[in-house]
């Protein structure tokens, strides 16, 4: 079962291997060029500098671009047998993470039934596909709040809430302040003009 291609940037990738972040493993894999070797993105080996590293999305991409896998971390064993599917279902919420997705799209996408793909999801992840969604868009809105000017309603709908009120009751609960104090903790002020 391959997994499709995520469509998250280089910044948003090296932000979740400094957060350790186990969620991403397998949907891309960390290579540093110093030392030739690749890595999940939970590895919890040092952390390179961000101007060694490569990123890629499969490990034949790595290994064809003379890397050898972290004995740490170990990138190239799978842990779990189902792990394509999770992996495949990942992708899946990250590609798709602005739009409204309920269980069911997920399990068309990935051939299974949806409660099969809610058990097992929740057994790897620790998360259900709904939780792993809400706390992907609220990444994808903390990555906009601290690296654009835009307004809190336009990141809101960019990553993929619906509503405001919705978006503004998740941020707090997933990261414990509202956008506005986020924004302004990372030294980002939103202009008067980009208010209005």
């Amino acid at each position: 079962m391959k997994v499709e291609n995520v469509n998250i940037s280089f910044d948003e990738m090296w932000d979740k291997i400094m957060e350790c972040d186990r969620s991403y493993d397998g949907l891309f894999y960390t290579a540093v060029k110093t030392t030739k070797i690749f890595c999940r993105p939970s590895c919890r080996s040092r952390k390179p500098k961000k101007v060694n590293v490569e990123f890629y999305e499969t490990i034949p991409e790595c290994i064809e671009a003379g890397y050898r896998a972290c004995k740490r971390c170990q990138p190239d064993i799978e842990h779990c047998p189902q792990i394509d599917l999770v992996r495949k279902t990942t992708g899946y919420l990250l590609n798709h993470l602005n739009k409204r997705i309920v269980l069911q799209d997920i399990a068309d996408h990935v051939g299974v039934s949806a409660f099969y793909l809610e058990r097992l999801f929740k057994e790897e992840m620790n998360e259900t596909p709904r939780e792993y969604l809400e706390k992907i868009r609220i990444d994808k809105a903390g990555y906009l709040l601290r690296n654009t000017k835009r307004t809190n309603l336009e990141i809101c709908y960019e990553s993929g809430f619906q509503s405001p009120s919705n978006f503004y009751k998740a941020f707090r609960r997933v990261k414990n302040c509202s956008p506005g104090d986020y924004r302004d903790s990372a030294g980002i002020k939103e202009s008067c003009d980009a208010m209005d």
